[in-house]
């Protein structure tokens, strides 16, 4: 297991990061790159800037490629300097793909995300014991909530953040947080005192981000959703974006814009990216890069 002490697993996210009353975002560093470890805010895990994801059309892209094919993408992506993964438990058959795929590799090299539903009335504790047992992992470094689209969510699920923390007190969760979809839920993360680590949304064009509802494929509100993600910074949250490509609509031009407007204008601290190819995985290291510099 990686070295992190009890007051890394313990924070209760009452005292706030570095950020919280500067009103402004930090620059990035000259030479920053998509493989550059960063922090995520409170929840004091490093990423790197780049992660893989697993749930391309919820994971059916990558389990397309079948085992073998899975697990060499996985591991060109670890040699390329992509050392963040990151799944779901509505993927199905992603925690054990990925498990196989990471099998051999140093576990303190590389950091693990996964998300839980919410709605089920399963035991927590059993839940998360389940899930290592799949990915064949000791902890997680980051667990979310999966899809929160309620403005009542951070009630809601109360019996899953009473549950994560006491996983985190157990040294198997690490950092903690949530993915939201939706303005209403988006809306609740500033200010939110439990939220170490906020996934959103987030793209140039509005694209598959949040509106009033959360299911609707009309445009997001991109100018909402970015003062969202920089208030979050300021209190000292880290935030991990998604749906850069549009959900794979858009074409290597808004990839390109994509990336650089979630680093430059959003300031977003690691995006999540589903590949298929290695040549995805090349495209997605230039793009940040270029984003970077």
């Amino acid at each position: 297991m990686a070295l992190y002490s009890r007051r890394d697993f313990v924070k209760t996210g009452l005292a706030t990061g570095a950020l919280a009353g500067t009103g402004s975002l930090p620059l990035l560093a000259a030479g920053a790159k998509a493989t550059d470890w960063v922090t995520l805010g409170r929840s004091n895990v490093k990423v790197t800037r780049l992660a893989f994801g697993t749930g391309t059309r919820g994971g059916q892209v990558q389990r397309d490629l079948g085992q073998e094919g899975f697990t060499r993408l996985v591991r060109y992506a670890y040699d390329s300097g992509i050392r963040f993964f990151e799944t779901s438990d509505t993927y199905d058959g992603m925690h054990e793909m990925l498990g196989i795929a990471l099998r051999g590799v140093p576990r303190e090299s590389y950091r693990l995300m996964s998300k839980i539903t919410t709605t089920d009335s399963v035991d927590p504790q059993a839940h998360f014991d389940d899930l290592r047992r799949q990915v064949k992992t000791e902890y997680f470094d980051i667990m979310l909530l999966h899809v929160q689209h309620t403005p009542t969510w951070p009630n809601d699920s109360k019996r899953w953040q009473d549950g994560i923390v006491e996983a985190q007190e157990k040294k198997v969760i690490i950092g903690r947080g949530a993915s939201m979809h939706g303005l209403p839920a988006l809306r609740r993360a500033p200010g939110n005192e439990w939220l170490q680590v906020a996934m959103i949304r987030m793209n140039h064009k509005g694209t598959r981000m949040d509106g009033e509802s959360w299911t609707t494929n009309d445009l997001g509100n991109v100018d909402e959703v970015v003062s969202h993600v920089q208030q979050v910074r300021r209190e000292g949250m880290g935030v991990i974006s998604m749906k850069l490509a549009g959900e794979g609509t858009f074409n290597q031009e808004d990839r390109q814009k994509a990336m650089k407007f979630a680093f430059q204008q959003a300031g977003v601290n690691s995006v999540t990216v589903g590949y298929k190819s290695t040549a995805e995985i090349d495209e997605a290291i230039a793009n940040m890069n270029r984003a970077l510099a």
